[in-house]
């Protein structure tokens, strides 16, 4: 059982708890995910970690309710535990193995639209903490559901606020965003995009025309966390990938987008998942030993 010592709601449907896992805390970094189990019958959901503080064990999630799992969610408070809180899992951000004298030669950007902020604010903090200032766009539909705009403006060397509506900060989706800050005369060497796949999918669509080299977390189309569902295949370059146990970070220009979204539709549906599992044998898990996504 694990203690949750904070709970708040940052926007409509968006909430945060800090959880007392000190092992997790201990050994997490950016990029990195848990599964959390609300109830001892409930659903095990893959979280990105938004937060992580070693000395007081602490781990900080980040929850959008889109169902029946996450809107059980919503009735734990401070003093309730969560059942399960299994992590670190998949690899941490490539910054994090990077030599730091070159990093800090590198001028980044990060890009989040909604409850991306929430995985890409350890990133910017983290490289923060290492003496590297990046950029961060941070894009949402409406004021109402901006998020951490605060604790990224602590990390940020500049923070671009964008909303669609154009009711706070900007207006315009983040590409748009992007657009003008080159046309300004800004120039980055690598952008790590977070978001809604098909905001991703646009964000790599522009900063290949710019030539600039993008990450992106495929964190969105896990489901088990495992690789053992088969959900979060998906094509990067000519090679089959899985995005629990070989990410969930990849070459955003290598990425398949459209066939990892027409993936996800299929998913939602028992006769779509079994249409997958039949169709791609032992290559539909990433952790069977046969395909290569669990190496």
């Amino acid at each position: 059982m694990y203690k949750i010592l904070e709970s708040k709601e940052l926007a409509s449907n968006i909430h945060e708890w800090v959880v007392e896992a000190p092992r997790v805390a201990n050994n997490c970094l950016p990029g990195q995910f848990v599964i959390v189990r609300s109830h001892a019958d409930g659903e095990r959901i893959p979280l990105t970690i938004c937060d992580y503080d070693r000395e007081k064990g602490t781990v900080t999630i980040v929850v959008q309710v889109i169902g029946e799992a996450t809107y059980r969610m919503l009735g734990l408070k401070k003093g309730d535990y969560f059942h399960d809180f299994v992590g670190p899992l998949g690899r941490p951000s490539e910054f994090t193995e990077e030599d730091l004298e070159s990093l800090k030669n590198k001028k980044i950007l990060f890009v989040a639209g909604g409850l991306g902020t929430a995985p890409v604010y350890p990133q910017v903090k983290w490289l923060h903490e290492h003496g590297i200032d990046a950029d961060a766009i941070v894009g949402a539909k409406t004021k109402d559901l901006v998020i951490m705009e605060k604790e990224m403006s602590k990390v940020c060397g500049n923070l671009y606020i964008t909303t669609d509506d154009g009711s706070y900060g900007r207006s315009g989706m983040v590409t748009k965003v992007l657009e003008d800050l080159y046309a300004e005369g800004k120039q980055y060497d690598v952008c790590v995009t977070i978001g809604p796949m098909i905001m991703m999918k646009f964000v790599c669509l522009l900063t290949k025309k710019l030539n600039l080299h993008t990450i992106v977390s495929m964190n969105p189309i896990m489901v088990d966390g495992t690789g053992m569902c088969g959900a979060c295949r998906l094509k990067v370059g000519d090679e089959i990938k899985f995005a629990c146990v070989d990410g969930p970070e990849f070459d955003g220009h290598l990425v398949d987008f459209d066939g990892a979204m027409k993936r996800q539709l299929m998913y939602k549906t028992k006769e779509g998942r079994a249409y997958l599992a039949a169709k791609e044998g032992d290559t539909h898990h990433g952790g069977c030993g046969n395909c290569g996504g669990d190496k």
